[in-house]
């Protein structure tokens, strides 16, 4: 049916006042001078997907009158792009909409106007003039309509692009790999003393600034022993495990905290050999603690000397011949990797894909095991080609099992190093984001970096890698970073700190209503971390939100800090840990710990958790601060009753409310009960009897209470 006659148009009257730039720019040491933006898109060539009559071209939106205008048929999709002529600095966009506006649209851009990346995106727009701030190069920008807020088509009186053109440098990929990193050849002398320093700084340096990558070419180091403190990595540059061999040790102890492992937390062993001076490595960590392709020739206690308190961890695509001694650790995860055998359980022990690993047994011993694992990619790495520094990025798997190395080279692809911008102290979101836009990857190098805007990930398959526990931190409560809807992001290896403004989110992957289907080449998010207060004051409202179908969480831990500075109920408040919208995403190896609400919510369809530790907030001051309406609490999990398919294994969450010992939560998790959502090894856990749950899941469970202060877990094999 046709529409009604269109209403009658008024006249806009848009002032527009443009700010000339001086003829004498300043100049700054070791930096160039910024140009201001100009109006570049005025009277440039502009095409549209269609136009409602002949009166409404395309050229009409980039005229500079804001009497004429373009108009579309009265469908979705829609767009309207201009050419700029040549590549330009973006840095926004300004939009004067008719009535008939979009409600839905992203401002899309592109070098050679057929690969579109996203530089903005909304499906709340109400129209009228709007000012958006972009980032990135290109020669070609678009406004791409989704969704239409009227019976009519799309109308834009004005569609402007503002940026710098000329001789705009670039920024240059490659390079050395920054004062923090520290490489080691067989030949290298004093290998023990700079290893021995290192750790002297870092052993108790759990709030510290420093941060260190030990790096080691391929070849045999003998009579080692790399003790590993915080915010420090030690990894191999070759291509599989075994080309590095270390004769000794890799040792992370709690000596420092008088025999507790409790919070050894921010390192990470990667791509090495080691062969134990007395046939066993000793790696006693717990949170955001990676273990990655390491193949141990021996066994592997994950216990503090004398056997004190250890808190979780995590193994994957590694190759240990003897032993596992949990001993006391109380939770872990192991994935895609090869044992020889586990000896207890504590509370909750999760493998998938792993040889070697025991039957479930769940709930005594508190074993949980998966034949595999459904989808998998290992964390891109650093290696040497000859003399070639290269990045090798993992190949997707699907039902795998055991590592990806033990059979020949793995399967991926091997990047340049002048692919990346290497990131070092002193970087600027800026510079970041246009290395970025010039289809540069990222590799941060070991330090702390402050960000005042948020860095834009928008080009499918860029890699995002941190070495040494690289740390940004938000400025003027930006988001940290953004991906866009696109295939194959691998973001990797770094750690998210709050700011002390609020930021509404710290990380988001992809946009609201994402919608592209990403099944061959996912997401991935894998050993980056996020911390709210410890170091300093924090805020967020929610952590991470994975918006993209399809995702790959692979470790993380999301954590509202209990200890350190900035701490309290409200000092460092963040509602939310991890929220996610996509369908299909997939997590394994969860940590998300003490937020004042939701630690993890799930509204997208068919989700997957293997693995999932939690501790509710110590500092709740009373029962009312965590009232839920008629809820006690707020579950440490929980399924949107919208949800129809979602499936957990090995999920844990306990409680230590120190400040208050009488509060009590209704239960840990909270789902819809659906033939389609279920769970298989659930438990919660009153730590020495400080609060307690009523129920585990819903209102199925034991309480915590008959246990008293014995920290006994109640559980629950399978849900429904």
């Amino acid at each position: 049916m046709a529409p009604p006659p269109r209403p009658a148009l008024h006249t806009v009257v848009v002032t527009v006042v443009l700010a000339l730039a001086a003829a004498l720019l300043a100049v700054v040491p070791a930096a160039r001078a910024e140009a201001a933006p100009t109006l570049l898109s005025q009277g440039k060539d502009a095409t549209a997907s269609s136009q409602e009559n002949a009166g409404t071209p395309a050229a009409a939106a980039v005229d500079g009158d804001n009497g004429t205008r373009w108009s579309s048929e009265f469908a979705d999709p829609q767009w309207i792009s201009v050419d700029l002529g040549a590549p330009a600095q973006l840095s926004r966009v300004e939009l004067s909409w008719e009535t008939a506006h979009a409600s839905a649209y992203r401002i899309e851009i592109s070098q050679n106007g057929d690969d579109w990346t996203t530089a903005y995106s909304t499906t709340t727009s109400g129209g009228g003039n709007e000012t958006l701030d972009i980032s990135g190069t290109a020669r070609h920008v678009r406004v791409y309509g989704t969704a239409r807020a009227t019976g009519w088509g799309y109308s834009l009186w004005e569609f402007k692009v503002y940026g710098t053109q000329g001789d705009e440098p670039t920024v240059p990929g490659g390079g050395d790999l920054g004062p923090n990193v520290h490489v080691f050849d067989p030949s290298t002398p004093g290998i023990q003393a700079e290893l021995d320093e290192v750790f002297e700084q870092q052993e108790d340096a759990q709030f510290g600034n420093g941060r260190h990558a030990l790096l080691f070419k391929p070849g045999t180091y003998n009579n080692l022993n790399a003790q590993i403190g915080f915010y420090t990595q030690i990894a191999g540059l070759g291509l599989k495990p075994d080309d590095t061999l270390i004769n000794g040790d890799i040792t992370v102890d709690a000596g420092w905290f008088n025999g507790n492992a409790t919070q050894n937390f921010w390192r990470a062993a990667e791509n090495l050999a080691v062969n134990p001076v007395n046939g066993t490595d000793r790696w006693a960590v717990s949170q955001a603690a990676s273990f990655r392709r390491m193949h141990v020739r021996g066994g592997l206690n994950l216990s503090p000397t004398g056997y004190g308190w250890a808190s979780g961890g995590y193994i994957a695509d590694s190759k240990i011949d003897g032993e596992v001694g949990n001993y006391s650790q109380q939770q872990w995860y192991t994935r895609d990797s090869s044992i020889g055998g586990w000896s207890n359980s504590v509370w909750n022990q999760v493998f998938s894909g792993t040889t070697g690993a025991p039957a479930t047994a769940f709930p005594e011993p508190k074993y949980t095991t998966l034949e595999h694992t459904p989808v998998s990619r290992e964390k891109p790495f650093l290696y040497l080609d000859g003399n070639d520094y290269k990045v090798f990025v993992p190949a997707l798997r699907t039902n795998a099992r055991g590592t990806t190395w033990e059979n020949g080279t793995p399967a991926g692809r091997s990047l340049p190093l002048s692919d990346f911008y290497v990131v070092k102290p002193g970087a600027t979101a800026a510079t970041i984001n246009q290395a970025l836009s010039q289809g540069l990857h990222l590799l941060f190098t070991p330090g702390v970096y402050h960000v005042d805007q948020t860095i834009q990930v928008n080009r499918a398959d860029t890699v995002v890698l941190g070495l040494g526990l690289a740390t940004i931190i938000p400025d003027n409560g930006v988001t940290a970073m953004r991906v866009a809807d696109v295939d194959g992001v691998r973001l990797a290896g770094f750690l998210i700190d709050a700011g002390p403004v609020n930021s509404p989110t710290l990380l988001e992957v992809g946009p609201q209503n994402a919608s592209a289907d990403h099944a061959g080449n996912p997401t991935t998010v894998q050993d980056v971390y996020i911390r709210i207060g410890g170091a300093g004051p924090g805020k967020a409202t929610t952590s991470m939100v994975i918006n993209n179908d399809d995702t790959i969480i692979d470790h993380t831990w999301v954590w509202r800090a209990d200890h350190g500075e900035g701490v309290g109920w409200e000092t460092n408040r963040a509602d939310y840990g991890v929220r996610v919208n996509g369908d299909d995403v997939l997590a394994t190896g969860l940590f998300v710990e003490h937020f004042n609400k939701y630690d993890v919510e799930w509204y997208g369809e068919r989700g997957r958790t293997i693995f999932f530790q939690n501790e509710k907030a110590y500092d709740a001051p009373n029962q009312a601060a965590i009232q839920n309406g008629s809820t006690k609490g707020y579950a440490a999990y929980r399924v949107d009753d919208s949800v129809n398919t979602h499936e957990g294994w090995g999920l844990g969450s306990y409680c230590y409310y120190n400040v208050d010992p009488s509060i009590r939560q209704d239960h840990g998790f909270k789902a819809p009960v659906k033939p389609g959502v279920k769970f298989h090894s659930l438990l919660v856990v009153s730590l020495g009897g400080n609060g307690h749950y009523e129920h585990v899941i819903n209102n199925t469970g034991d309480s915590t209470e008959p246990a008293g202060s014995s920290t006994v877990p109640s559980t629950v094999t399978s849900f429904p």
